[in-house]
């Protein structure tokens, strides 16, 4: 009898385990499907120099962790700047649609060093590999502004949104040097980035997927994978700026400002900036400017002229191609690349001026 109960739970702990195995390789597959892709910005609406009066860029090549060549933009617009800005961007392709962003600080005093992570844009890499790669390239990046003899030896703060939101802060670990940070729509832990889109998706079923997610991040990055926000804010003396709003739907709140203003509220290192109807996407975008949807509904007009379904899969890439000409053709840069809201820089402005001593 005993050897019947031992047979019998040895034959359901292997059922379990091959369960649990099934289980963690559907869930890293589907996060590589959604995460480690290669991503390009959309080319006819990148911004471009020339649309901003003034500003100058240097492109540099440098390494990241595995080899890759990552592409690196200094921006300026004037040669006694106060200090240099490095700016980490948000999943989706580059550093390319914070660009006016970029002009801004620039213009307003600062070097600003701006990169595409590995798998996007210009960067090296067949894929974004996992959220902890933003952290690491960051890592990297700071490094080579400080190491490389390319830029001058000036006080350095950071700048990221969403996915870079949350390399600015964790990447504190390891940069303590840092005098100042930003961090807008970001969140605490990388594996968070996963779980807040994916429980709009798969909801509660997310919850069963996220130790292995965890696990999975942790056998690739290692260290960097369980690197916090908070982890980078405990070990370092930068003064902090967090920004978000209420009703952000791509990483809510609960992930990243709600748990900081909870902790650092009565810590005068920490400045918090909470907004009800920023968004996410459009977060620097000013509120009252309406190019983007007078634009968008134009272009909806013209594409009911075609006189074919844009939607039919036979059609797909002629339509891609007459949008990207319809686009090239009508669309107004100077408005498309001046939609800062310019009241929210000049908070940023103000916080960095405040927190970046110069060098004596």
């Amino acid at each position: 009898m005993r050897k019947v109960k031992k047979k019998t739970l040895v034959i359901v702990l292997d059922i379990l385990l091959l369960l649990i195995s099934a289980w963690w390789i559907l869930t890293v597959s589907i996060y590589d499907e959604n995460v480690n892709q290669r991503l390009c910005s959309y080319e006819p609406l990148k911004l471009l120099v020339e649309d901003f009066d003034g500003l100058q860029c240097t492109q540099y090549k440098f390494s990241s962790d595995k080899g890759q060549r990552l592409a690196g933009y200094l921006y300026s617009a004037g040669s006694n700047q106060r200090g240099i800005i490095i700016l980490a961007h948000g999943y989706g392709g580059g550093h390319n649609s914070y660009m006016d962003c970029a002009n801004y600080f620039a213009q307003n005093g600062y070097y600003v060093f701006a990169y595409d992570a590995t798998g996007n844009d210009a960067s090296e890499g067949d894929g974004v590999g996992a959220f902890p790669q933003g952290v690491v390239d960051l890592d990297y990046a700071i490094s080579f502004v400080k190491e490389s003899g390319n830029f001058p030896a000036l006080p350095i703060g950071l700048f990221g949104h969403s996915w870079g939101g949350y390399s600015v802060c964790s990447v504190l670990a390891y940069h303590p040097e840092v005098k100042a940070v930003i961090a807008c729509c970001g969140c605490n832990r990388p594996s968070d980035l996963f779980e807040a889109v994916g429980k709009k998706t798969a909801g509660d079923v997310i919850y069963a997927m996220m130790p292995f997610v965890k696990l999975h991040e942790w056998f690739k990055y290692g260290t960097y994978a369980t690197s916090t926000a908070m982890d980078g804010f405990e070990k370092s003396k930068a003064a902090i700026m967090i920004a978000h709003s209420e009703d952000d739907d791509v990483v809510p709140v609960s992930y990243g400002y709600n748990l900081y203003y909870e902790k650092y509220k009565e810590d005068s290192r920490f400045t918090f900036l909470h907004f009800e109807n920023k968004g996410h996407s459009d977060f620097f975008i000013d509120g009252n400017d309406t190019y983007k949807d007078e634009f968008d509904a134009e272009a909806k007009k013209w594409f009911e002229t075609l006189g074919y379904d844009r939607n039919a899969d036979e059609n797909k890439e002629r339509f891609k191609k007459d949008r990207a000409e319809y686009i090239n053709s009508h669309l107004d840069r100077a408005r498309w690349s001046h939609r800062l809201d310019k009241a929210l820089f000049e908070r940023f402005l103000d916080f960095y001026n405040k927190n970046m001593p110069q060098p004596e």
